[in-house]
């Protein structure tokens, strides 16, 4: 099995090096922006194609590693191409595999793999890819295909339905993404109080990874500490009476689903009056 890559972006550079790294052949990439495919290309001791159907000719399997609005616009190019036998594979975590219009006339088969994994740099995030955990969904000679050739290399692959892609996505993007949200919510309101905003990532660090240490050894109910699993509705009031507009809506949003988090915690605890409160 040859491996393509359409797209030399962050995702499509660090699949391709792991899988270059655990020994499985890469055919090479092609992008329209030449010196990706070309820095890809070098990086994985494979080829920098400047034609899409010399590309598709060299693989057996081909993923697109691209931008989601433009996977069905490559599609429609590559359907037009000889693909008989041929797996084709996207990486979008919102995109079910039906992306691929009409690929049973093809004599393809396709399917989407998504890495639960954030890929911050096209160089160096391939390292993390021997932890990561793939979802996968798709015609069934593909899944079969493209997830017994990343379980045999150590990972977790997981079926989810197609239907699910959108929702899937949107609890990754709250787990990783948003996160990021919250915590620069945090570190602002740290500035104003004096901090620069490498003492406030100093001063919190501790914080935050015993928060995600706990909720991962635990969950999410036994990790809770703080003002609203205590039920102090004069702390939370002294919170919603000094935050900003903006910050005020994302404490209270927050706020309401800690209190329900809270009353699996403490069932005996009557929390009425804080969540009237977080409501205002």
């Amino acid at each position: 099995m040859k491996i393509g890559f359409i797209g030399a972006g962050r995702v499509g550079c660090s699949l391709g090096k792991y899988l270059k790294e655990s020994g499985i052949s890469i055919a090479g990439y092609y992008d329209t922006e030449k010196e990706s495919a070309d820095s890809a290309a070098a990086f994985t001791s494979s080829e920098a194609f400047t034609s899409l159907p010399d590309l598709v000719s060299a693989s057996s399997l081909l993923f697109l590693t691209t931008p989601d609005g433009i996977i069905t616009r490559m599609w429609e190019e590559i359907r037009l191409l000889p693909i008989t036998g041929k797996i084709i594979c996207h990486c979008s975590g919102a995109l079910p595999s039906d992306a691929f219009t009409g690929i049973a006339q093809t004599n393809a088969t396709g399917c989407s793999l998504h890495p639960m994994l954030p890929f911050s740099d096209r160089f160096t995030s391939y390292e993390q890819l021997s932890h990561s955990f793939f979802t996968i969904e798709g015609q069934e000679s593909a899944v079969r295909t493209v997830s017994d050739l990343f379980t045999g290399l150590g990972n977790t692959v997981c079926r989810i339905h197609s239907s699910c892609k959108p929702k899937y996505h949107a609890a990754a993007s709250i787990l990783s993404n948003q996160v990021v949200a919250v915590l620069d919510t945090g570190y602002r309101l740290l500035e104003q109080c004096g901090f620069s905003r490498d003492e406030a990532r100093t001063a919190t660090k501790e914080l935050v990874l015993k928060n995600i240490r706990n909720i991962l050894l635990r969950d999410c109910a036994s990790a809770l500490t703080g003002p609203i699993e205590r039920n102090d509705i004069r702390t939370v009031q002294k919170h919603l009476d000094c935050l900003p507009p903006e910050d005020l809506a994302l404490y209270q949003t927050l706020g309401l689903k800690l209190v329900r988090i809270a009353k699996q915690k403490n069932p005996d605890r009557d929390y009425t009056g804080l969540d009237n409160l977080l409501k205002k």
